[in-house]
């Protein structure tokens, strides 16, 4: 991923996001009904989304910087790679699930966070990797 795209994906995740939890506040329950667990359920895929978004953007804007440096780009493509394909398996099963999707897509989800994990070490690597700029 080239450090635009990280970026655009992290605007289009955070905007996204914005747009979902609006109709997650005012709209989801005509849909679901007023099931708390659903609504809880669907915040904590837009929360995950948004912050994730905020990720790339960082992400996205760190490879930019250290663009003539090289000082661990790799490590923030996989950091990259890695949170965006999380977010959409698991702040995307949660959705799908909440609207009434197939319950095989319940295991999806914590395979979304063990990529959001790994995207968050991943960046932990591409830090120590710096030199003192």
């Amino acid at each position: 991923m080239t450090h635009r795209t990280i970026i655009l994906a992290g605007v289009f995740y955070a905007g996204a996001g914005v747009v979902l939890g609006a109709w997650g506040a005012h709209g989801l329950a005509q849909v679901i009904g007023n099931d708390p667990g659903k609504l809880s359920t669907w915040d904590t895929g837009v929360l995950y989304q948004l912050v994730h978004g905020l990720a790339l953007l960082a992400l996205g804007i760190w490879g930019q910087l250290l663009n003539s440096q090289n000082q661990g780009s790799a490590w923030l493509g996989r950091a990259a790679g890695s949170i965006a394909a999380g977010v959409l398996l698991f702040s995307g099963s949660l959705y799908v699930l909440v609207l009434g999707g197939p319950s095989w897509l319940g295991p999806v989800t914590p395979l979304g966070g063990l990529l959001l994990i790994g995207g968050w070490l991943c960046a932990g690597l591409a830090a120590l990797k710096l030199n003192d700029l």
